[in-house]
């Protein structure tokens, strides 16, 4: 937002065929600092109808022409020109900690560019180890937006380093990146440096920085690999009744929880998008929920009722064929040992499964609770997650917010459960954390018998 930007412009601007508008969409200003119109539209014109400024500058502009975009800039710009592979994506880097200390600077100056080195402005910055923290977060969130949509668009973006701006083959390189002729014989000079010292210089706390920058996951050690596809939100399982909406978790206490819910009413269900958004318009007071399962239950929960059963045959035959686990035949009983061993692999077989290291797909029942609930936010997210073993005190609450008499819990007792309780041990425990981590980190699930 300082000399870096401005200079790049600046020498974009010195290559015949190139004209670049600055800031066209900062929400303060259009183009440059205190100017309110430009092509003819003015700043409220622009407020109303971004894409207006972008025609007419199509329209009024000879060769190539563009403008610089910040993270901070007009939100709706940016799916439209970032899915046009016609505009050319330069992305300008820089070290964030003295991208931060610049901004910190220009702020306490009110200097954002200099010509003249005269009236040059100094002062030091004072480093904020959380606002730093906020800052690096929001420029990688931004770095990630534009990676993705350059990705799924089929595009590539020409990256220049802050450093390399004052590098002639590396402008006449963005230039030929562009398509023109036009070359540079020397970068523009109109634009001083502004605080060249050494960063340790330009703050007034040097030591308070380094301890702090020393405590960031620079290399991301600390992140957890998610390769699970994303899931939609499964609208259609959707169950209302009264003023309450369910949002079941495949594989958790879905029927106890449906007979609870109709304690409340008539259950209404095979929701579509349009008739769930009729039905909250309708119950304008509303509330949504859904509950957790602990990962061990869930997964068991599941293995006996679809894959034991063969409820979900093409799984089932891949698990025999390809993982060779030795389900057995459907009906047959196993000794607990055997169910026990069995389990296990299959355990093992969920933490690729889930990973996405199988050619088998990844049943909603056997899908992370993670990555469900975030299918969920895709339309809208629960307003409440409750806990299957607090589900008394978590409907109590629900049915306070509601403003009804909690209806009873069931009372039907879950087989599964009971077998459960007599294979489980370390090693099953174990299995289920490995394929479902980013549960147990996320929703801080305890061992299954804590």
């Amino acid at each position: 937002m300082r000399t870096g930007s401005n200079f790049l412009e600046a020498n974009l601007n010195a290559v015949p065929g190139i004209s670049c508008h600055g800031e066209a969409f900062n929400p303060h200003f259009i183009c440059k600092l205190n100017k309110e119109e430009a092509f003819g539209i003015t700043l409220t014109q622009r407020e109303a109808d971004p894409f207006l400024l972008l025609r007419r500058m199509r329209e009024q502009s000879d060769g190539i022409t563009g403008f610089r975009y910040f993270h901070d800039h007009d939100p709706r710009v940016l799916p439209t020109v970032l899915a046009d592979p016609r505009c050319a994506k330069i992305i300008l880097t820089r070290n964030p900690v003295e991208s931060y200390v610049s901004w910190k600077i220009a702020q306490a100056t009110g200097q954002w560019k200099l010509t003249n080195v005269k009236r040059l402005k100094t002062a030091k910055a004072r480093f904020d180890a959380v606002e730093f923290s906020a800052h690096l977060a929001q420029l990688q969130a931004f770095q990630l937006r534009l990676l993705h949509g350059l990705q799924t668009s089929g595009q590539t973006a020409f990256y220049i380093d802050y450093e390399d701006i004052n590098d002639t083959a590396v402008l006449n390189g963005l230039a030929r990146y562009l398509g023109v002729e036009g070359v540079l014989e020397a970068p523009d000079g109109t634009l001083k440096k502004q605080n060249p010292e050494e960063l340790s210089e330009k703050v007034e706390n040097p030591e308070e920085m380094v301890a702090a920058l020393s405590r960031l996951d620079r290399f991301n050690l600390a992140r957890t690999p998610n390769f699970e596809p994303r899931r939609a939100p499964a609208i259609p399982s959707f169950l209302a009744a009264g003023e309450a909406l369910y949002m079941p978790l495949r594989g958790g206490p879905e029927e106890g929880v449906a007979q609870w819910l109709a304690g409340l009413g008539a259950i209404t269900a095979d929701f579509s998008q349009k008739t769930l958004r009729m039905w909250m318009r309708k119950h304008s007071r509303h509330r949504s929920f859904t509950v957790l399962r602990h990962p061990v239950a869930r997964a068991h929960s599941g293995f006996c009722s679809h894959i034991l059963t063969g409820a979900l045959p093409h799984i089932r035959e891949g698990l025999i064929k390809s993982y060779k686990i030795t389900l057995p035949k459907i009906g047959e009983s196993l000794s607990i040992a055997d169910h026990r061993q069995v389990f296990l692999e299959f355990l093992r077989f969920l933490k690729l499964n889930v990973a996405g290291q199988t050619g088998l797909r990844i049943d909603p029942r056997f899908a992370s609770q993670t990555a469900v609930l975030q299918g969920f936010a895709q339309f809208q997210g629960p307003d409440l997650v409750l806990r299957e073993e607090t589900l008394i005190m978590g409907f109590g609450f629900l049915a306070a917010e509601l403003g009804v008499t909690c209806p009873p819990l069931p009372t039907r007792t879950n087989p599964s459960l009971d077998l459960l309780a007599e294979i489980y041990d370390d090693e099953i425990e174990a299995a289920a954390r490995d394929a479902y981590f980013r549960d147990y980190l996320g929703y801080g699930f305890g061992n299954w018998r804590g």
